[in-house]
């Protein structure tokens, strides 16, 4: 009786450490995963922050001013200076300028073949 008592503790025994065994993994397992997620979190929050701060520069008046710049708008009471074209002027084309190889002579072909001279 006392040998059945002292395996009956030892089977209880064996059995509570198997199960703090597989609580512990499911607890690393559970850390690992809510680490993950914290991080993913954090990346939105700062994601979000980042939208929100383009939000307020888009709706601020400077956002404004710089389109209406990059538009070529005016603010009332401007004066547009818009440059014209004179009639009277005539466009001078550029001379087309071409270049022109001297010919070597072979004594120069033979000296930058043989000293490897670079061509002139």
């Amino acid at each position: 009786m006392k040998y059945a008592i002292v395996v009956l503790v030892l089977v209880v025994l064996a059995y509570l450490v198997m199960n703090f065994n597989s609580r512990t993994a499911e607890l690393s397992h559970l850390t690992a995963e809510h680490q993950i997620v914290k991080a993913g979190r954090d990346s939105r929050i700062q994601t979000k922050s980042a939208l929100e701060a383009q939000i307020a520069y888009a709706t601020s008046e400077a956002a404004v001013n710089k389109w209406a710049y990059e538009n070529h708008m005016v603010r009332a009471g401007d004066n547009p200076v818009v440059p014209v074209q004179s009639i009277q002027s005539t466009s001078i084309s550029a001379p087309k300028l071409t270049a022109t190889e001297t010919p070597l002579s072979n004594f120069e072909k033979w000296l930058m073949l043989f000293f490897d001279l670079p061509n002139p």
